[in-house]
């Protein structure tokens, strides 16, 4: 994933009861089916507020505010206004959690089955790079069977360090859209949480594709 820039920079899931479903079989029908999701939102754009918290030295708690943008079939992105220098490609985390679209293109992929999360049972999609990394070891993404939701992903570090962040969603103009995230980073030598907020949707506006093209 694209995510692990986010260790060169600075860096449990309200999931709602469901009836069983059928399962599927295959890591690919189960994307699929997410990028199927919200069949007449065609774009969005939305503004997000990060607030991140250091936990050990230099105990340091920027705040980023930006843009997100979709484009079907899914293209995602999140632009923020400025940066801090030592936070160069933190956008990436949050990023990644709207890119479903991206995950097989760089990613091999594989349903594990389900999970149990919180009393609840999700699918579990595990992701290994394509490209061997020396930094991250795996990312495992959890599916809500019933809505195919994106509730949660763990990135896995060689290092024993992990990346936890969860999502939360929000009906937008007859759309469910993100809503908020919420990121526990515990890998050496930094120990953070970050939290996203999204407001000021617009749906289904122009959204340039130069926008996606600026991270490959």
């Amino acid at each position: 994933m694209r995510a692990l820039a986010v260790v060169a920079a600075l860096l449990a899931c309200a999931v709602p009861a469901f009836a069983s479903a059928p399962q599927p079989n295959d890591a690919r029908v189960v994307i699929e089916a997410m990028l199927a999701s919200n069949p007449a939102l065609i774009s969005y754009r939305a503004r997000v507020h990060v607030g991140v918290h250091m936990l050990n030295f230099p105990y340091l708690s920027p705040v980023l505010d930006g843009t997100t943008y979709y484009k079907r079939p899914g293209d995602y992105e999140v632009v923020f206004d400025s940066v801090p220098f030592y936070m160069k490609g933190f956008s990436r985390l949050f990023a990644d959690m709207g890119d479903a679209a991206a995950w097989q293109r760089d990613q091999n992929v594989a349903l594990l089955g389900t999970r149990n999360v919180g009393g609840h049972s999700l699918l579990v999609l595990r992701m290994t790079k394509k490209v061997h990394s020396d930094i991250l070891d795996y990312t495992d993404a959890y599916v809500d069977p019933r809505t195919y939701e994106l509730l949660r992903m763990e990135w896995h570090y060689r290092s024993g360090g992990t990346i936890v962040m969860t999502q939360s969603y929000r009906l937008q103009a007859g759309f469910v859209v993100p809503f908020e995230q919420h990121a526990t980073i515990d890998i050496p030598h930094v120990r953070a949480i970050g939290d996203a907020v999204y407001d000021s949707y617009q749906v289904n506006v122009v959204v340039d594709d130069g926008i996606f093209s600026k991270h490959p």
